[in-house]
């Protein structure tokens, strides 16, 4: 029970999320009206996102300086939990956009930006899968890891203001402050943010641990 504490935590979290994010009374904002509840799952799905991009880079940069496999274990699998959850806020911020805007896809520089993100993750994947040599596999995966991480961040919170943007916050449209983000959404969307991250994390812990197992297992056979 003592070690199950953030699990629990983890799912009364999500679903005080779903609950009151689709229940609690929102405010009446010009044309956002009752999509801004998508804030609860589009953003802080994002902002999980980049706490676990982060864990994951300060692992690739853990195994670089040790050269122990359980760190990129570490990396790769918080980095496809960050991933799923990426595709998750597209997904999402596609539903709110044609709700607001008109259309789920309109060429906006954040919605493109956040689209290269995800593809430079994709590669990512694709780059390491190509590799068959574990520690080669490691090593490159770890730099490629760092660099990913170093261009995506300017690229979806710098580059997107210096442009004209439908997005709240981006080319001259205020954000979510200047609307008074009041008492009743933050009561919820800093819940959001702590629970979507446990959840991340706790699908990436999962996979590590079957990761290890699967090591374990192969070279049982390897030896035997």
């Amino acid at each position: 029970m003592r070690q199950s504490w953030w699990k629990i935590l983890t799912i009364a979290l999500l679903l005080y999320t779903l609950i009151a994010g689709l229940l609690m009374d929102v405010p009446r904002l010009p044309i956002l009206n009752e999509t801004i509840r998508a804030l609860h799952f589009h953003v802080t799905m994002w902002f999980g996102m980049i706490l676990m991009l982060i864990v994951s880079v300060f692992y690739s940069i853990k195994y670089l300086r040790t050269n122990d496999i359980k760190n990129d274990d570490m990396a790769i699998e918080f980095a496809g939990a960050a991933i799923l959850f990426g595709v998750l806020g597209i997904v999402t911020g596609m539903l709110w956009a044609k709700f607001t805007w008109g259309d789920y896809w309109s060429g906006d520089p954040k919605q493109n930006a956040a689209a290269i993100g995800i593809l430079m993750y994709f590669a990512y994947l694709i780059l390491r899968n190509s590799l068959t040599d574990t520690q080669q596999r490691a090593r490159i995966g770890a730099i490629y890891n760092i660099f990913a991480f170093a261009a995506f961040i300017p690229l979806i919170f710098v580059l997107p203001r210096l442009t004209d943007s439908l997005h709240p916050g981006n080319g001259g449209n205020p954000g979510f402050n200047a609307y008074d983000l009041d008492s009743k959404l933050r009561m919820v969307f800093y819940p959001a943010i702590i629970g979507w991250t446990l959840l991340g994390s706790w699908i990436a812990t999962v996979r590590v641990r079957m990761r290890r197992v699967e090591r374990v297992l192969d070279d049982r056979m390897i030896n035997s």
